[in-house]
């Protein structure tokens, strides 16, 4: 899942996979903690455009990555996310701490 994180001036770019559960959430938390942690990046963009299913574990990869970057001063942004998750992100409350952009 290496090829799904890219690091675009100063962005962390995290493709989410087809299935966002938690089996996935872990290696998805220590890859990013670790791109968030040793490299020059002041936010994390979440990209759903491959993105079919979503369990709550997506929220809690969102909301930990949101709770280190805003540390730094950094924000965290959704693009190519579908009506169900921005329903379930609606629903959440992270509308808070995210933004969405089209």
């Amino acid at each position: 899942m290496v090829d799904n994180y890219a690091i675009i001036e100063n962005y962390l770019m995290i493709r989410m996979p087809e299935e966002v559960d938690h089996h996935k959430a872990a290696e998805i938390c220590h890859t990013a903690d670790n791109y968030i942690t040793h490299s020059r990046v002041e936010n994390v963009v979440f990209d759903f455009e491959d993105t079919h299913f979503m369990d709550s574990s997506g929220i809690g990869i969102i909301m930990g990555r949101y709770k280190k970057i805003s540390c730094f001063g950094g924000k965290v942004y959704v693009i190519h996310a579908d009506q169900r998750i921005r329903r379930m992100l609606a629903a959440s409350g992270m509308l808070k701490i995210v933004t969405i952009m089209d």
